[in-house]
């Protein structure tokens, strides 16, 4: 068996690279979009604009824009620009086929280890990067998962050849808060069982956090001189001076009120994330001012008695709460849907607006980058997709994609496969 895993992972390997190795360059240079409507998500909707592209910025925009000369101009007739869709979580870039191990850097071994960096783990040839960017998701945070503190998640454009030139400016020590429910259907322990765990999950927290915060009075008394190596606590030390964003995995809404709690307490700088019961509790969460990172949209109620489409209005009624949201897929393979995940927010109560802003300039605003991504507005890193109408529809199709202002190739392993089938020639008859 361990010799066919081998064999198994070897073929993936290979399969992976030839379908690299068939997907062209990017394109770099000095870019003029023309003719196209231009939604800047932030300044309202601009017709029959043009947008220019320069050493990977926006360099200008609007409906009077001179053409630079020597720029390679794309006529946008009948076509919209959009900022590039920002993913605010998934596992991109750490998992490359779930069912083998090999592939899989997502969950390491320990509770408490958030000085596991996710950003190292990166792959940066995935065949799933450019699946996911040709439908016009230029950006995804990429998270760690299991254990209490699983490690720190980064920001990536998914375009480039090493982790750093992919990274965005953005890191987040993640916290899967303990959950005081079932894991699932299968989860066969006792109530009895169940409350033991997560007094325990819960004991182990605050000890762990304690600690951090004795090491963070040390090392301020001390000026970080003569410190023994605690890569741990060293990771959390931003955490605790509030210089880093905690996102705390909750979803029930009993845990997400305990996690509330929590967070007025110790005082950290929290993005609640998942949340799929935010919508019991919204009057809460916006009480408490704590912005919330939702999803996955497309799932199934978390309860049977619920109702099938609760999922799809969470986004909506927390918004409208005035809770701050911004969107993710939770996912790897299937990141290319969150348009999709925003459409039914959209239609189920959020609202088309507030919906696109949910995966554009509010996931910005949270991370700290809304100065370079999550809008159309000149100075701002030109991260941004074309296309043929509503991105939130499955009809759309997406013409043009750039990231850092490189001209991506719309070529992925679906497109090749979908022409390779579409071009078959039959087989040799014996």
């Amino acid at each position: 068996m361990k010799h066919f895993k081998n064999i198994l992972t070897g073929c993936i390997a290979l399969i992976a690279t030839i379908a690299l190795g068939q997907i062209p360059s990017a394109e770099t240079g000095t870019f003029a979009l023309t003719n196209a409507t231009i939604e800047t998500v932030t300044n309202g909707t601009i017709q029959n604009g043009t947008l220019i592209i320069a050493n990977g910025m926006i360099t200008d925009i609007g409906a009077s824009v001179t053409v630079p000369q020597g720029a390679k101009t794309i006529d946008c007739t009948g076509m919209t620009i959009y900022p590039g869709m920002i993913d605010g979580g998934t596992q991109i870039g750490l998992v490359e086929v779930s069912a083998v191990d090999r592939t899989r850097d997502n969950n390491e071994i320990g509770e408490v280890i958030p000085h596991i960096q996710a950003l190292t783990a990166v792959n940066p040839s995935s065949v799933i990067h450019p699946v996911t960017r040709v439908s016009g998701v230029t950006t995804a945070l990429t998270m760690p998962s299991g254990g209490l503190f699983p490690g720190t998640a980064a920001l990536i454009n998914l375009h480039g050849y090493t982790p750093d030139q992919m990274y965005a400016g953005f890191k987040g020590v993640v916290l899967n808060f303990p959950a005081t429910g079932r894991r699932g259907r299968w989860d066969r322990r006792s109530d009895e069982d169940i409350k033991k765990a997560a007094d325990k999950a819960l004991k182990q927290l605050n000890e762990v956090w304690e600690k951090a915060v004795q090491y963070h009075k040390i090392d301020s008394a001390t000026g970080g001189k003569d410190q023994p190596y605690y890569p741990e606590m060293e990771a959390l030390l931003p955490v605790v001076r509030g210089e880093m964003k905690l996102l705390v995995n909750v979803n029930s809404a009993n845990d997400i009120k305990a996690a509330l709690e929590w967070i007025d307490k110790k005082g950290a700088d929290v993005i609640l994330c998942g949340v799929s019961e935010g919508w019991r509790v919204a009057e809460e969460i916006a009480k408490a001012n704590v912005p919330v990172i939702t999803g996955p949209v497309l799932r199934n109620p978390t309860r049977s008695y619920d109702r099938y489409d609760q999922p799809y209005a969470n986004a909506g009624t927390m918004q409208k709460a005035g809770v701050m949201v911004a969107i993710r897929t939770n996912e790897v393979e299937n990141v290319r849907n969150l348009p999709y995940h925003a459409g039914f927010a959209a239609t189920y109560g959020m609202g088309k607006e507030e919906a696109l802003k949910a995966i554009t300039i509010v996931p910005a605003e949270l991370f700290g980058v809304a100065d370079k991504y999550g809008s159309l507005e000149k100075g701002k890193v030109a991260n941004l997709f074309v296309t043929t109408g509503d991105p939130f529809e499955t009809k759309t199709q997406v013409k043009y994609v750039f990231i850092d202002g490189w001209k991506i190739p719309m070529v992925s392993r679906h497109t090749q496969l979908y022409d390779e089938y579409l071009n078959r020639a039959p087989g040799v008859e014996k």
